[in-house]
């Protein structure tokens, strides 16, 4: 077979469901799905689905799910690679060369395939045999009926060196392809391989097309290293690329054709059995942290997989984790959500103790990624300290820089900065910024008018002076060097650079520094440029030219132009901060201030605007 997945993964993604089946089937829209009479079964009453967006089809008539490739092979009786080169033909693809090594391999991968089915097979007979009575017996006490044990192929691996080894011989393996598959071990120092499970329970692990790759096992024997074990790597099996349940949870996805519930994670075979078992769509890593590779595997089936923990510590640093490494990989419309369990408990607990229902509930209350993501960084330190305070913000802020999705990552910066406010409900909010006019002028604590009509603004503009010179020596100085704003980042974002007019101008170079774009001083004024800040553009540096700032002397070292810097634009937002206390207090908002504290505090403000309005603001130490 030259088909690997990769070709049959884009071929899907270029092809409707609902164009493909809607040829022979008469298909209406029904909410997000499609609906139609079965093709397999005759029926008065639609009961076929379609999924555009999940990509399937579900029959509920005679119980058949499957694809655009197994539809086809359904209703024409295509053979697999027929209904592949009829898709592919359809969507403009051209076929893989014949490979006669690829070709090779794959009927290679398909023997060795063809042995696993046949352990498994060899397992669940044993299950059932007077040798998997203690199989049978923790089953029992696990609550998971017989009739349920051939829907998840459970069986039994009996404590024996060569049991299965010489089962599969006598059916023509060679011990040799039997390592290849990770069902015999062959000694380092030489000598006869042998099985792998033994004494264990099975559980066949299956890749995304149902075929069985590998095996894990569950000890029997309390005292045994390993509980649980799982086949190693081998050419059918590739641990962090294959999620344990998954052909089932997408059946389950499927029959609930209304549903817009999200596939599960869990930490474990039962809890999987579990959660399958009440309906739920759920599946597990192979006992380690969700890799990337896992993590596309579940946005393909869901936007927002439900990743389920446990509520203890341990269950909390493992979400954690999947934090970390989820974060990058965000896009819009790709996320997850949390599950925490209260009391220790496991899926496989709930529906034990308390029955299907209150598992399907636990799993429904849910938190957003940006949620856990928040309680992450909060609960990393204590926040009993200025600088503790700050290092939170600090860890915020990188965080949303982590997500490489720029738009995104603006997003959670912006929702994340708005919980910390939440935090600590005894920070001064800041001041209600008005909608941008063009060409109106802003003093410190007083916003400019709002509801201005065109006629009105344009009016205004050619009334209004030019741009506080300070202000514009500001802007100008951000633009000439950009790592400057870094420190003040959320101050910009709250206050601008002192004048009304540059709000567009700030908001658009925070959100530049904050989206991690690297551009130097001449890519920004070409991007500023490009996005209608031109005429502004002239505007701040004709301005710029009657500040006197010494930061706009090329002359100067890097170090000094960005003290000088900080320093007039920390004067400037002081301003507003004093401007903003004072008229609280005169209005009576504010009763914390007695008369001293508050003739200070207009002193100190009264000082800094003549230092502004002089140009003694660019002395050492003026502020």
């Amino acid at each position: 077979m030259r088909f690997d997945d990769r070709f049959l993964e884009e071929l899907k993604a270029r092809l409707r469901p609902s164009d493909v089946i809607g040829r022979s089937v008469k298909l209406k829209r029904q909410g997000r799905e499609w609906v139609g009479l079965s093709p397999f079964s005759k029926e008065k009453s639609p009961s076929f689905f379609v999924n555009d967006d999940k990509g399937f089809f579900h029959d509920f008539s005679s119980g058949k799910h499957g694809d655009i490739i197994s539809f086809l092979q359904e209703t024409e009786r295509l053979s697999f690679p027929e209904a592949v080169e009829r898709l592919a033909a359809e969507a403009g693809m051209q076929l893989p060369a014949e490979d006669p090594q690829a070709a090779e391999r794959e009927q290679k991968r398909q023997g060795l395939s063809d042995w696993m089915d046949l352990s498994q097979k060899w397992f669940a007979a044993n299950l059932r045999r007077s040798v998997g009575k203690a199989a049978r017996d923790y089953l029992e006490r696990r609550g998971l009926p017989e009739d349920q044990w051939e829907r998840f192929g459970l069986g039994y691996a009996p404590n024996d060196r060569e049991g299965l080894k010489a089962a599969l011989v006598q059916r023509g393996a060679k011990p040799g392809e039997l390592v290849e598959t990770g069902m015999l071990i062959a000694p380092e120092g030489g000598g006869s391989p042998y099985d792998r499970f033994r004494d264990r329970l099975m559980f066949p692990i299956l890749d995304a097309r149902g075929r069985i790759v590998s095996f894990g096992g569950r000890a029997m024997n309390p005292d045994d290293r390993a509980k649980y074990l799982n086949g190693p790597e081998s050419p059918l099996f590739h641990k962090g690329a294959t999620l344990y349940g998954l052909p089932e949870a997408r059946r389950i996805l499927g029959a609930e054709s209304k549903s817009t519930q999200s596939i599960i994670v869990v930490e474990g075979y039962m809890d999987v059995i579990a959660c399958q078992r009440a309906g739920l769509p759920a599946v597990a890593p192979m006992g380690t942290a969700l890799t990337e590779e896992q993590m596309a595997l579940l946005w393909r089936v869901s936007s927002e997989p439900v990743l389920c923990f446990d509520g203890d510590g341990a269950g909390q640093r493992a979400a954690f984790r999947s934090i970390e490494r989820a974060l990058p990989l965000l896009k819009p419309g790709r996320s997850f959500r949390f599950a925490l369990l209260d009391g220790g408990q496991d899926p496989d607990d709930i529906l034990r103790g308390k029955g299907a229902p209150a598992l399907r509930q636990a799993m429904s209350e849910t938190r957003t990624f940006s949620d856990m993501l928040f309680r992450r960084e909060a609960e990393a330190e204590p926040l009993d300290t200025p600088e503790r305070k700050a290092g939170l913000k600090g860890r915020l802020r990188q965080a949303a820089l982590a997500i490489q999705d720029k738009d995104l990552a603006e997003q959670y910066r912006r929702d994340l900065f708005e919980r910390f406010d939440a935090l600590f409900p005894g920070r001064p909010a800041p001041a209600a910024r008005a909608p941008f006019v063009p060409g109106a002028r802003w003093k410190p604590g007083v916003p400019p008018k709002l509801g201005q009509t065109a006629e009105g603004a344009q009016a205004m503009q050619a009334l209004n002076r030019s741009i506080e010179p300070v202000a514009a020596a500001l802007a100008h100085g951000a633009i000439d060097d950009p790592e400057r704003m870094d420190d003040h980042l959320e101050a910009i974002s709250s206050h601008g650079f002192g004048d009304h007019a540059l709000d567009g101008l700030a908001q658009e170079l925070v959100r530049l520094r904050f989206s991690g774009a690297s551009m130097d001083s001449a890519a920004l004024r070409r991007h500023l440029s490009g996005s209608g800040h031109d005429d502004l553009l002239r505007e701040v540096e004709r301005a710029a030219t009657k500040s006197g700032a010494p930061f706009l002397n090329a002359a100067l070292p890097i170090t000094e132009t960005r003290l000088r810097w900080a320093q007039a634009f920390d004067a400037l937002t002081r301003v507003a901060a004093l401007e903003k206390a004072l008229a609280a207090a005169k209005s009576g908002a504010d009763q914390a201030f007695d008369a001293p504290t508050f003739s200070r505090l207009k002193a100190e403000r009264d000082a800094l605007k003549r230092a502004i309005k002089t140009g003694t603001i660019w002395d050492p130490g003026a502020t």
